[in-house]
Order: C-alpha cells, then structure tokens, then sequence
C-alpha cells in the first residue's frame, strides 16, 4: 500500500512569457541545489539530490469545454538514486 503526502500545491494563470520566466528561474534553482515554493505565507524548501528522474508527459483530453492540451514536466527522485538517463530537447 502506497500513501502520497502532498506537502505543496498551487495553481496560477500566466502569459506565455511569464510561464517562461518562471520556468528559467525554476531551473536555476533546481542547479542550485535548493527549491523553495511560496504562495502567500504557506512555503515548502526542498533540497534537490545530483540525480532525479525526468518524466515528460504530452497529452490531450476531450472535456467539456473543448480539447485540453497539457504538457507536464516532473521530476522524482528516492533518496539513494544515482546516474543520468536519456531524455533530450531540440
């Protein structure tokens, strides 16, 4: 049996731009070593190991309203993984 702990979860909307800029800022901090998620005065700090899993997830869903689009980006991790993988951007 498996339980899931959610300790943060936010939801904004954003221009293209500011998904961008959020995205390089995220990156920087995910080199760095160190994540720290704020909204309003609930905060969560993450240290981040030297290797994770990158899970990358394209998806479209029929709802209501239309087709939603999604591009999910996650990465996970236990506290004793080690070694790279093979995703790539072009």
């Amino acid at each position: 049996m498996t339980r899931e702990t959610v300790l943060f979860s936010a939801k904004d909307t954003r221009p293209r731009s500011g998904v961008a800029a959020f995205l390089r800022e995220l990156a920087d901090k995910v080199e760095s070593g160190a994540v720290t998620l704020r909204r309003g005065e609930t905060a969560q700090e993450v240290v981040l190991p030297g290797h994770m899993v990158l899970e990358i997830k394209l998806e479209d869903e029929q709802k209501r309203r239309g087709i939603r689009h999604s591009l999910e980006i996650e990465m996970k991790w236990y506290d004793d993984m080690e070694g790279p993988t093979g995703i790539e951007l072009e």
